[in-house]
């Protein structure tokens, strides 16, 4: 089946917009741009306490041969916190955990950008009759398992660097350890369609990444990219600087600092993935930019799903999701679990309209050599 793509940028591309807010603020003056403002130190949060009715309640395995060497190190996992990350098998440590709660949250977010994007899985415009697809930082692997099932006559490869997909999967469907960062063995000209999605915080060089793709690729085929920014905003100054959902993102800003790492929180804003693209030599490259609100609060149906979904996903694991980079500034568990609280407490209010940025490009390779 063809899916019939959005408008391409500067054709007006269709994307959700947050509904204005019924009643009226002061507006106050932008004094930076959205996710670069000062970090609080992690005391500014136990300092003020556990916010008062706070329920902090959360809403098989498959270890098959790496494309290139795979040992028992990989199994090996880092533990922080009480949780699992990767192995340090690799050139890059990945910042989200890699166990059972923050699985679910992955699976959740699939649900989201599927919702943001219409039901769709992707919007290049590929063939029924694709042969092979690769599916990037896979995770749980559903987005690969959801492929797999609407192209059956498709070999679908879904690589990652842990083994947490499952085993039950459509029988076109498996799942590779590797690392992108490392040498692809992928055979130049193989591939139909490459995917990457939520790679931010772990990519630092754009460019190679997408380079890697396009050799992949056959002449002719397609990359498909969807990315966020790593920091929440509001277009009606509903998120003052000290409040903990604008905190977020620089939490990861300044622990990426700390970890010497150049790997971009702000993939949106900076327009890596157009920057790539283009020097990788992709041609007919389009775009459709989302905004994701983070709660229900956006008057629209559809914008109020997406945003309740998001909270369902945000709320599911804050402490694993915030919990690494929290470490590299020198936040305790207990400033960790105190800073949760006051994100569940804002979020379920719905008086902060925040929402993060997303974008999904797709581009071609030239089917001239």
């Amino acid at each position: 089946m063809t899916d019939t793509p959005p408008k391409a940028m500067g054709q007006e591309p269709k994307s959700p917009e947050p509904s204005s807010p019924t009643y009226r603020r002061t507006p106050s003056p932008v004094q930076h741009e959205p996710g670069e403002g000062e970090l609080q130190p992690g005391e500014h949060w136990t300092e003020q306490g556990l916010p008062e009715n706070d329920n902090d309640s959360a809403l098989g395995d498959n270890t098959t041969s790496s494309t290139a060497s795979i040992s028992s190190s990989i199994l090996e996992y880092r533990e922080l916190n009480g949780r699992t990350y990767h192995s340090d098998r690799g050139s890059h440590q990945y910042w989200g955990p890699n166990d059972e709660q923050q699985n679910e949250t992955l699976d959740i977010q699939h649900h989201v950008f599927t919702l943001a994007m219409d039901g769709q899985l992707h919007f290049a415009p590929l063939s029924d009759k694709i042969e092979k697809a690769v599916d990037i930082g896979t995770g749980t692997g559903v987005w690969a398992i959801d492929f797999g099932d609407q192209y059956p006559n498709a070999e679908v490869i879904g690589t990652d660097l842990s083994p947490i997909q499952p085993s039950w999967v459509p029988p076109n469907v498996h799942f590779e350890i590797d690392d992108f960062a490392q040498d692809w063995t992928f055979k130049d000209g193989s591939i139909d369609f490459i995917h990457t999605r939520w790679l931010i915080g772990s990519v630092t060089d754009w460019t190679a990444l997408f380079k890697k793709a396009y050799m992949a690729l056959k002449p002719g085929a397609w990359l498909e990219s969807f990315e966020v920014n790593g920091f929440f905003e509001s277009d009606d100054n509903t998120l003052p600087d000290k409040s903990a959902l604008a905190q977020w993102g620089m939490i990861f800003r300044e622990g990426a600092k700390k970890l010497g790492s150049t790997a971009s929180f702000a993939v949106v804003r900076d327009q890596l993935q157009r920057q790539a693209m283009e020097a990788a030599g992709f041609v007919n490259i389009q775009e459709k930019a989302i905004k994701l609100p983070t709660s229900g609060w956006p008057k629209d149906p559809e914008l109020k799903k997406i945003g309740q979904f998001t909270q369902a996903a945000i709320e599911n694991d804050i402490e694993g999701a915030v919990g690494f980079m929290a470490t590299q500034i020198g936040w305790s568990q207990d400033e960790i679990r105190v800073y949760a609280a006051h994100l569940r407490k804002e979020l379920r209010s719905n008086q902060h309209h925040s929402y993060y940025r997303a974008n999904v490009m797709w581009a071609q390779k030239s089917k001239e050599p």
